[in-house]
């Protein structure tokens, strides 16, 4: 399937998490990171491990500092509330249904897919004279650098903010650009038919 179009499928389905029940969104969360444990295990714990500052910055937030009704009502000012911890659940459970597909977009999707899927869906924006070509190759040769340096280490980015890093030399890149075929279109309109009737519904 096109690199863009699977790109675009999940941007849809981040957008729609958002308006979820929280039941729905807690068990859409759980399953994720199931299927990402499964399918991207060693990518998923990575994300983790970034975010865990942003997670746990998101429950303390939410849970103390939200109005409401103390769950510890002899301890009112130390106490999380139960507002807080039911908005703080709901936006944890979004932010790990994200990573989890993220994980395991990131391990199915190459590098040069996944940058060649961001070039066909910033396409349009050429109209305006943004030069999308010159950054998705950019982009490449960033993630390509990054990517290499996680799994021989030569590349640290502690060893390039200390002026250590390895030089790279002339590399010749090429920009992977794949043909919309008939099944894309087809989901597609599967696709819009549905969003149109669910705005409609």
């Amino acid at each position: 399937m096109h690199s863009g179009f699977l790109l675009l499928l999940w941007l849809i389905g981040v957008a729609l998490v958002q308006f979820m029940p929280t039941g729905v969104l807690i068990g859409l969360a759980v399953a994720c990171l199931a299927i990402a444990g499964m399918a991207a295990g060693g990518r998923l714990v990575r994300l983790l491990r970034r975010t865990r500052f942003l997670l746990l910055a998101i429950f303390v937030l939410f849970a103390w500092f939200t109005p409401g009704e103390a769950i510890f009502a002899d301890w009112p000012h130390a106490s999380p509330t139960r507002e807080g911890l039911a908005l703080a659940g709901r936006h944890l459970a979004h932010l790990a249904a994200v990573v989890g597909s993220v994980a395991v977009l990131l391990e199915r999707l190459p590098v040069d897919r996944l940058v060649g899927g961001l070039h066909a869906l910033c396409r349009p924006l050429a109209w305006i004279g943004l030069p999308v070509e010159r950054i998705a190759l950019r982009l490449l040769l960033v993630l390509r650098y990054v990517e290499s340096s996680t799994v021989d280490g030569a590349g640290d980015w502690r060893a390039w903010l200390m002026g250590e890093g390895r030089v790279a030399g002339s590399e010749r890149v090429r920009l992977t650009v794949e043909p919309v075929g008939v099944r894309e279109l087809v989901l597609g309109v599967f696709v819009a038919g549905g969003l149109l009737w669910w705005k409609l519904g």
